[in-house]
């Protein structure tokens, strides 16, 4: 049994990176899909060889079509509006070199495979060739919305799918994503873009642990209702103004920046950690109105860097906001938003009954403080030893027109939140509070 199993021929083995190009353009009543895929993807065909592995061209048009419907047709739903286009029609498919250019742009690329095939003694090794396929579906109208659900990820270990969808009339959208999708909306009306950005936000939130144990620093001291929405409200404000600004090409575009974003959100946690403990070891019942009061504005100056640190998941992602760039990060917002909610009835109630049946409040404090500090020190270490690895960026004019830009734009916004949350906390006809230990000295 052992001989016979070791004598049946394999199938081809499955590769490790694939990348797949395409094409879609809607015209008039019917809609052009443009396809490139290498041919070692296509592992359940059996391509007619010659020599030592060059496929033999001659006889490879059947073959070729019968992986263009397997693995190509059979792997991409095409939606016009809501209803899903039916079989397509195969109009073309060739062989090409992997050095050909020609999907550089729409028009070579049809140009390419309705053009002269390569010659039959080409020598070419058959996992070395890439195949272009042409499809057509039949539409109602160019004027439709378009959506596509790709499934490409069973061609190899890793896929990378590129899509570029040519609107009538309209400039060319690009698209990149790794593995399957889901359904991407190819031009998506605001409220598709609205939801999909609000869920995305909503997802990042709940999968950063940094992001999380920040949050849990904030509310470890301040358990009441009001504190509460000040601090949050002025961390949610803060990094949207960064979100926005970094989208909008305002933020330093150096490979030296993310990591140390990266690094600043760490010792932003261990800062908050160290005030928690300082406070709640200088005093036993420590004022939470007079804490939130004052935490609100180191919750905003966190909360511009947090902001460039969501920029950074977010920049593979505004390609599925079509033209409602705008509305996206307003939803990716308020999913972020709805995140953080999430956790705040999660947590409160749960430090409340740990703090009123397990330990006090006091040393409790202390304790998740230090337990937050010490994970946040080590990604702080960790962080700043990747942002060595940088050559930081020469003073030069371009560098410092940018960080003087970006300081005005801090500054500005600064100054905003201190007379917006100024104005919410300040109580009227209040007489200035006095220092507790002053008021015990008189």
């Amino acid at each position: 049994m052992w001989l016979a199993l070791a004598s049946t021929p394999h199938a081809h083995d499955i590769p490790a990176d694939i990348t797949v190009q395409a094409f879609i353009k809607p015209d008039g009543t019917s809609l052009k899909l443009l396809v490139c895929v290498p041919l070692k993807a296509m592992r359940d065909v059996n391509f007619p060889l010659r020599g030592p592995g060059f496929l033999e061209l001659s006889k490879a048009d059947q073959f070729l079509a019968d992986a263009a419907s397997l693995w190509i047709a059979g792997n991409v739903e095409i939606y016009e509006d809501d209803n899903r286009l039916g079989t397509p029609r195969l109009l073309a498919e060739r062989v090409a070199l992997p050095s050909d250019r020609s999907l550089e742009s729409y028009d070579t690329a049809i140009q390419h495979v309705w053009g002269p095939r390569l010659p039959d003694d080409t020598e070419i090794a058959w996992d070395q060739a890439v195949m272009d396929v042409l499809f057509e579906y039949p539409i109602a109208t160019d004027a439709s919305r378009f959506s596509i659900r790709p499934a490409f990820a069973r061609l190899g270990l890793r896929v990378v799918t590129v899509v570029r969808f040519l609107p009538p009339g309209g400039a060319v959208r690009a698209f990149e994503f790794t593995g399957d999708p889901g359904l991407v909306n190819l031009d998506p009306r605001w409220h598709q873009a609205a939801l999909r950005f609000v869920r995305l936000g909503f997802v990042h939130i709940l999968s950063g642990a940094d992001h999380l144990l920040f949050l849990l620093c904030l509310i470890i001291p301040l358990r009441r209702i009001k504190p509460l929405i000040v601090v949050v409200t002025a961390f949610t404000a803060a990094h949207s103004l960064t979100l926005i600004a970094a989208a909008s090409n305002l933020g330093p575009d150096g490979l030296w920046f993310p990591p140390l974003i990266e690094t600043l959100i760490a010792a932003s946690i261990v800062s908050m950690a160290l005030e928690n403990i300082a406070v709640s070891a200088s005093s036993p019942e420590p004022s939470r109105s007079r804490l939130g009061h004052a935490r609100w504005a180191m919750a905003f100056g966190f909360g511009l860097v947090h902001g460039f640190g969501f920029s950074f998941a977010l920049r593979e992602s505004l390609q599925f906001a079509g033209s409602h760039l705008l509305t996206s990060l307003l939803s990716f917002n308020l999913g972020v938003e709805l995140g953080q909610l999430a956790v705040l009835v999660v947590m409160v109630p749960v430090l409340q009954l740990l703090f009123r049946f397990v330990v006090s409040e006091r040393i409790g404090t202390i304790i998740l403080s230090a337990l937050i500090a010490h994970s946040a020190w080590h990604w702080t270490g960790e962080r700043w030893e990747r942002l060595r690895q940088f050559a930081w960026p020469s003073p030069d004019a371009v560098f410092l027109v940018s960080v003087v830009r970006g300081l005005i734009v801090i500054v500005v916004a600064c100054a905003i939140a201190w007379l917006v949350f100024g104005a919410l906390t300040r109580r009227p006809g209040r007489a200035p509070v006095v220092d507790e230990r002053r008021e015990r000295g008189a």
